[in-house]
């Protein structure tokens, strides 16, 4: 096999291994449609440098791997130390950005997935946007995974759907009141206030159970 089709191999079978599709995959690396996946796969295409490390990090694997560099008895190698595991994944539907400041438009249109470990009873994740929950450490860019309920404790993180619009917020509701408080992480916010009437406005999506962030 030749090295150009290798490569090819063994996108398709680490993209298999995650349950992946040519479209998703195509999605997550800025093609426009399965087809240049498949030739990609096929062995039909030679990629720059900055293109195998996108397919790579969306494949969560190193680029020296896929470029045939690591052997797979290297890459079980690594296993051996207690410290060391490697990582069962699910995919988990992305929904769209939700605002970490003032509400935003939130697509709710499921057309791609994020990978994540099993440990995460997740429903659906989002992309946070904007700076107003970084004392809880979600930043701009991050993806929050939440599991669906509509109703939270008091204090906790929730996305929560104001209109047509969504933010994630610390939930804090009184019910003798009829007051709810969507308060920020970040001490240049005000908090979100909604009494009585204003209360049919809103919805909570969902409670806010781990993030994601790239190390950078």
């Amino acid at each position: 096999m030749d090295g150009l089709k290798e490569f090819g191999e063994k996108i398709r079978l680490r993209r298999i291994e995650l349950g992946m599709t040519q479209d998703e995959l195509a999605k997550i690396t800025g093609y426009t449609s399965r087809s240049s996946i498949n030739k990609i796969e096929m062995g039909l295409v030679n990629l720059p440098q900055s293109k195998i490390e996108l397919i790579a990090k969306a494949l969560m694997v190193n680029p020296t791997y896929l470029l045939g560099w690591e052997s797979s008895q290297t890459k079980s190698h690594v296993f051996n130390y207690a410290n060391i595991s490697p990582i069962q994944t699910q995919k988990i539907p992305m929904l769209g950005d939700i605002a970490c400041g003032k509400p935003i438009f939130a697509s709710e249109e499921r057309e791609s997935y994020v990978q994540a470990g099993m440990n995460i009873k997740a429903d659906f994740c989002l992309t946070a946007r904007g700076d107003s929950m970084i004392g809880a450490r979600i930043h701009d860019g991050d993806v929050v995974f939440c599991r669906s309920q509509s109703m939270v404790d008091n204090g906790e993180i929730a996305a929560v759907i104001i209109g047509d619009e969504a933010t994630l917020k610390r939930v804090y509701f009184y019910p003798e009141k009829k007051k709810l408080v969507l308060q920020a992480e970040n001490p240049k916010y005000e908090p979100f206030v909604y009494i009585g009437s204003e209360l049919d406005e809103i919805t909570i999506l969902g409670k806010a159970i781990a993030f994601q962030s790239d190390i950078i």
